[in-house]
């Protein structure tokens, strides 16, 4: 059977004498082959032949960036029962292989003196219980033939939907100030929460800190070139770069500042399952989270 299979995925583009040295090679015969190939399909070839054309529909969907566990995901989600090993199988099969991640580069302008004195109130704990209560911000750069972009971005732990991001052709103070009030006037932001961030200049700034004592907000910092103690907002900058920007020419920074857009809002907020959320959305996540009801 796994033999005829094999034959049958050459056959098509190949003429009978090739398909008769590739039986001849396999030592099986070319009547037995076109005997299989006559045969009805069985109802579990039907279904997995179903199960492949839906795994390629959400791979296509995602724009090539999900692996078998989010595609699990969107399967169970529309009532598709399909096991995990399954859909890896299918994807190894149909050849959908998702983009991989690049290696971590340090990339903080850091201000040691101004930053001795900043906790970390984060410890690496990147969990919340509700929204609004601990926030995470970082920058990144993204290349376009115009010159580089600068994307400031805030987190919310809970959801880790990107509540606040500015993008500019600087990498200013007033970039992640812009990200900060975007963020506070998209989404709530309880009294004493943390605002978390390495300890590039830019966050270190007097304005920034005004900023953020002015929101009600303490100040939390990570130590310098440990990507882990921003872990959070890195893994964000991964998948945003991997998923979208390595796998694009930008020949503007206006085509890159609105492919940027996209991606945030688009399809990371609303569309793309998170691994941390039980391959839930950040939007649905932030979005559903119901306070608790008080005692009268």
């Amino acid at each position: 059977m796994a033999k005829y299979e094999f034959i049958d995925s050459y056959a098509a583009t190949l003429k009978a004498p090739a398909v008769l040295k590739m039986c001849r090679w396999l030592e099986v015969s070319r009547s037995g082959f076109y005997h299989w190939r006559s045969r009805p399909v069985s109802a579990t070839a039907a279904r997995r032949a179903e199960l492949a054309a839906r795994v390629r529909h959400f791979f296509e969907e995602s724009e090539g960036t999900y692996g078998y566990r989010r595609i699990h995901a969107d399967l169970a989600d529309e009532g598709t029962e399909c096991s995990p090993e399954l859909a890896r199988q299918i994807m190894r099969q149909e050849g959908l292989v998702p983009c991989q991640p690049r290696p971590f580069r340090i990339t903080t302008e850091a201000d040691a003196e101004a930053a001795a004195a900043m906790p970390d109130l984060v410890r690496r704990d990147f969990t919340a219980d509700r929204p609004g209560i601990k926030f995470v911000g970082d920058i990144t750069y993204i290349h376009t033939w115009q010159g580089f972009i600068y994307l400031a971005t805030v987190i919310d732990c809970y959801s880790k939907k990107v509540v606040g991001w500015a993008i500019e052709d600087h990498m200013r103070a007033e970039l992640v100030e812009k990200a900060l009030r975007n963020a506070a006037d998209t989404s709530r932001i309880e009294p004493n929460a943390i605002s978390h961030s390495d300890r590039g200049s830019v966050y270190t700034s007097a304005s920034y800190r005004t900023l953020v004592t002015g929101l009600g907000m303490r100040s939390s910092m990570g130590r310098t070139g440990i990507c882990w103690d921003n872990s959070q907002a890195e893994t964000f900058f991964s998948a945003l770069k991997n998923e979208r920007v390595y796998r694009t020419t930008y020949a503007t920074k206006e085509r890159a500042r609105k492919d940027v857009i996209r991606y945030i809002e688009g399809f990371y907020n609303s569309r793309r399952r998170h691994s941390a959320l039980n391959y839930r959305r950040p939007n649905e996540v932030h979005y559903s989270y119901q306070q608790p009801a008080t005692a009268a």
